[in-house]
């Protein structure tokens, strides 16, 4: 097939994709190859995209075939495209699909009865049979001689076709996607209770109420999905630009009866508040569930905690019968990436209903994204944050490494270390507290965030600094005290440990201090850097400093963690920590002789 050197993808036989971003022809190309390829890294000329099996079913299950997929490719490619590349990109996308699980008939369940002589009860009250369907017989042989899945597999119905238990229905899709063949999941869905609900145009606060457009598109690439072979799926987005608005449109398109999941009390907080703020939901209808408050509403909003919670390692979950109190039609996960494993893998009631997951970024440093992929559902809606930053719906945001130098009294204790324990002593390098005092004197009149991973170490500067703390230990009366008087402007500097990571809304911190982190968790780094990314009324720029214990553990880490955000096209200035704080000292001298 003819190519054209003006255009601008270069396909490369190891399934990696160049885009030459200063092409005229970029975003057509772009937008291409978006649905099927996965975003691996953009800086400023060149960005690359990956054809891995995850990002190619994900397109699959969106209704999109291989051989649309291969004339994008030759549509937009500049060079002559590998022909294994082609071979494997079929290959791979015709496993979607060549499994599916369905709902069993009542007239397949009594041909079974009166096969076998058996009454065959599901295992779950009130979820019928499923079965395991494919016309590849040898395929079907094959897979049930797995370890992993004979196990879940009950009696034949045909050549091509084995009955599931419906408990097993998370387990065997997440166990088929482990060996190569995602289970198209056709079962459907329980609708679930019916709850009228719409959004605002005013808000509770009085404040106009206007979903933005890329928030209306996830929301509605969501709910579009809602016959037998979609209607589940995780909507992909930067922090602070509006993940549970995206929710929160959801439900309303659906007016179920609704659980969230999301990852802390201080979230459950938020999110039963923006509800109620921007919803036409009461009070009454809308339920808090966890460790302090046990309320099973209509709308009912959980921790991840409670959930797993059990008084033994192998002792029962107490709190799993949440999952049956209400006709749920819709379980919203936040934060999916983070979703602990008991919850989707041991009760079956969830994998029937309809199930939203909202992330920042689906790297997991466990490498399983394919679970939430069988889990919860594939990937829905994805939108590149330099994109958002760029249209204003996102801050922009100045990424600085600050390198400080280890102090010569504790080189030694260092160097002689155990391994692990280097990586500690690099991140409590007690050299970084004097650069916290130098920046926190540059930003006095900024909302601050410190957020660190070392309790001690956070301690040592709410000491020095005389700044409020929160940790996991705070009650979270002080906690939402705190909160609130930093939101007022109350106080404009605050210090968190990890429970600052996730789901905090903090709108107008613009500024946040990285002393300590958690080793190599790019996961982390993009979580830590959405603390400051919600828009400022006055434009400014949002400013992410890490401060990093030169040639040490650390610093390898820190490379690490900073990759995701690298690869959304953030780039990292490094600055020296002695002369940062020596430039602020000048500053400060000028300062006062002006004054």
């Amino acid at each position: 097939m003819q190519h054209d050197p003006l255009n601008p993808l270069i396909v490369q036989g190891d399934r990696s994709i160049l885009v030459e971003v200063d092409n005229p022809r970029y975003e057509q190309a772009r937008d291409a190859i978006a649905p099927f390829a996965e975003l691996v890294k953009s800086p400023e000329h060149i960005h690359t995209y990956r054809l891995t099996p995850l990002s190619l079913w994900n397109a699959a299950a969106a209704g999109l075939g291989a051989d649309a997929m291969v004339e994008a490719l030759h549509k937009h490619a500049k060079f002559a495209i590998p022909g294994n590349l082609l071979q494997d990109i079929r290959e791979i996308v015709s496993r979607y699909g060549r499994i599916r699980l369905e709902r069993a008939t009542p007239e397949e369940m009594e041909e079974v009865v009166a096969r076998t002589g058996q009454e065959h009860t599901p295992s779950v009250p009130g979820l019928g049979w499923l079965k395991l369907v494919t016309s590849d017989r040898a395929l079907l042989e094959e897979l049930a001689r797995q370890p992993k899945i004979r196990d879940l597999l009950g009696d034949a119905l045909s050549p091509g076709a084995r009955l599931v238990d419906p408990a097993f229905r998370g387990v065997l899709k997440q166990a088929l996607i482990h060996l190569g063949y995602p289970a198209q999941d056709v079962a459907g869905y329980t609708d679930g209770a019916p709850l009228p609900m719409q959004t605002r145009v005013i808000t509770r606060l009085g404040m106009p109420f206007v979903t933005r457009d890329y928030q209306r598109d996830a929301a509605s690439i969501f709910y579009a999905g809602g016959d037998a072979s979609g209607g589940s799926g995780v909507i992909v987005m930067p922090c602070g630009a509006g993940k549970t608005i995206v929710g929160i449109t959801a439900m309303c398109m659906m007016s179920r009866h609704t659980l969230v999941l999301t990852t802390g009390v201080t979230a459950v907080k938020q999110w039963r508040r923006e509800i109620l703020d921007k919803t036409d939901l009461d009070e009454s209808q809308v339920g808090e569930y966890t460790g302090e408050t046990k309320q099973i509403r209509p709308v009912t909003v959980a921790t991840y905690q409670i959930l797993s919670y059990r008084d033994e390692k192998d002792g029962e979950f107490p709190h799993f019968p949440l999952f049956d109190k209400m006709d749920w039609g819709l379980v919203v996960y936040d934060e999916v990436h983070l979703l602990p494993a008991p919850v989707f893998r041991v009760t079956a009631q969830i994998q029937a209903r309809r199930r939203l997951g909202l992330t920042a970024t689906l790297v997991r440093e466990d490498g399983r994204e394919g679970d939430v992929f069988s889990l919860v559902g594939p990937k829905k809606y994805d939108v590149p944050w330099r994109e958002l930053e760029g249209k204003g719906w996102i801050a922009e945001a100045a990424c600085t490494e600050v390198r400080v130098g280890m102090p010569s009294e504790f080189r030694v204790e260092y160097a002689v270390a155990e391994w692990r324990s280097k990586f500690r002593l690099a991140s409590d390098n007690p050299a970084k507290d004097d650069v916290v005092e130098s920046l926190l004197k540059r930003h006095n009149d900024h909302r601050v965030i410190i957020i660190g991973q070392y309790l001690g170490q956070l301690r040592r500067l709410r000491s020095r600094f005389e700044i409020p703390m929160i940790t996991g230990a705070t009650p979270n009366d002080e906690r939402e005290d705190i909160y609130r008087k930093f939101r007022s402007g109350e106080i404009r500097h605050l210090i968190l440990s990890k429970v600052g990571n996730f789901a905090l809304d903090l709108p107008d911190a613009n500024v946040l201090i990285q002393v300590s982190g958690s080793f190599g968790s790019r996961q982390e780094e993009a979580q830590r850097l959405g603390r400051v990314l919600r828009p400022k009324a006055s434009g400014e720029t949002a400013h992410f400093l890490t401060l990093v214990t030169r040639d040490t553990r650390e610093q390898d880490f820190a490379h690490h963690r900073q990759l995701f955000l690298t690869e959304q096209g953030y780039s990292y200035r490094i600055v020296d920590g002695e002369e940062l704080c020596a430039e602020i000292k000048t500053e400060s001298e000028i300062l006062k002789q002006g004054t």
